[in-house]
Formats: C-alpha cells, sequence, structure tokens
C-alpha cells in the first residue's frame, strides 16, 4: 500500500474516495480514528491508501480531475 493523499479534509476524502471507486481503484483510509478522537482541532490528517499495484492509475486520476497540479511532487 502507498499513500496517495494527505488531508484533514473529511468532504475531500469522501469526494476522493468515490471518485477512486468509480475508476474501479479500492482505496483505503488510515488514521480515521485517530483524527475523530482529537476533535475538531484539524491538526492530525488521514491518509488515503492504494494498492502499489493501483498507485499510477490513481496519481493519474487525481491529476485529470484537478485534485492536484500536474507537477505535483509525489512522496
Amino acid at each position: 500500500m502507498k499513500e496517495l493523499i494527505r488531508t484533514t479534509n473529511p468532504v475531500r476524502l469522501s469526494f476522493l474516495t468515490a471518485l477512486l471507486a468509480d475508476a474501479g481503484i479500492e482505496a483505503l483510509l488510515l488514521d480515521t480514528h485517530t483524527s475523530v478522537m482529537q476533535g475538531s482541532l484539524d491538526i492530525l490528517p488521514q491518509r488515503l491508501m492504494v494498492s502499489n499495484d493501483d498507485l499510477g492509475a490513481a496519481r493519474a486520476l487525481l491529476v485529470e480531475a484537478g485534485e492536484v497540479p500536474a507537477d505535483h511532487d509525489w512522496k
């Protein structure tokens, strides 16, 4: 599994998860419980993960959807 994106925005995470699902890419959301426990401070981001095999397609999809710039520095 590789990290696709990290954010504290639950709406964006929901949208990206649905976007990936529509493309047939299974995503896993990590750190949900930690994020909920910290309350509304928005200091602990959640991570959206995809399989190594789907990483290239998922990144391309996020660029195509305008969610990340084409020159984004993927870590």
